[in-house]
């Protein structure tokens, strides 16, 4: 599935979404699926005309199993950088690891031995950083260093699973793989106020809103 007029393809993973972003000289890969979708997410750049070592660099949106699975195994570059938010930077590189406190954090640690650590150098990225055109809002609650991406430029959010789509709408995500609901919601009301008006939202579950994107993220927030 090809958006933002061919600029950003759609990737349907076993379980996630991930996004190949082409624009320029650039090309960038939101998320990575999990540890069983790198022939999968490889065939999907290959159709597009690339392959692994033409990524410059990926956009980690949160440290999920079903979001950085291939990041060991896909064949980048040694020099493609990747960029992620605190702790989750920390919990990719294993400087760290999730709560135990937590369901979530329970649930990441035993997930963990399912994946290898990537090589790639790792960048940490503040809310309001810009890389190669994307700008970086910190959005946490589904995990604490859960972030969003927008080119504003193509017109694209990049919102990972603060929320997902159901049935053409924006819904939050679930109790159940999310670290902390309330804060969760309340990224989506500050998210929603923030965002540049986008044509498209682009989640890491269910299929993207690409027409008035905007207008769906107001609508969710306005319900939460």
């Amino acid at each position: 599935m090809s958006i933002a007029g061919g600029h950003v393809r759609r990737v349907r993973l076993r379980v996630a979404n991930a996004y190949l972003v082409t624009r320029g000289d650039e090309t960038v890969l939101v998320d990575a699926g999990t540890p069983w979708d790198r022939d999968r997410l490889l065939g999907s750049i290959a159709d597009a005309g690339y392959d692994a070592g033409d990524i410059d660099r990926v956009l980690l949106t949160h440290y999920d199993f079903d979001h950085v699975g291939t990041l060991a195994t896909l064949g980048l570059r040694t020099d493609a950088t990747i960029h992620a938010a605190e702790p989750d930077a920390s919990y990719l590189t294993g400087e760290s690891n999730p709560p135990l406190r937590s369901h979530k954090g329970a649930a990441q640690r035993l997930a963990a031995p399912f994946l290898d650590r990537p090589t790639n150098p790792v960048e940490r990225v503040d809310d309001g950083d810009e890389v190669a055109g994307f700008v970086a809002y910190h959005t946490p609650g589904h995990t604490p260093g859960h972030t969003a991406y927008v080119d504003e430029r193509l017109g694209v959010a990049f919102v990972g699973d603060m929320v997902q789509e159901r049935g053409g709408r924006l819904v939050p995500a679930p109790w159940v793989i999310t670290g902390d609901t309330d804060r969760n919601r309340l990224s989506i009301r500050e998210f929603a106020a923030r965002c540049p008006p986008v044509d498209v939202v682009a989640m890491g579950h269910g299929d993207p809103i690409v027409e008035n994107g905007y207008g769906a993220l107001k609508r969710v927030a306005d319900r939460v």
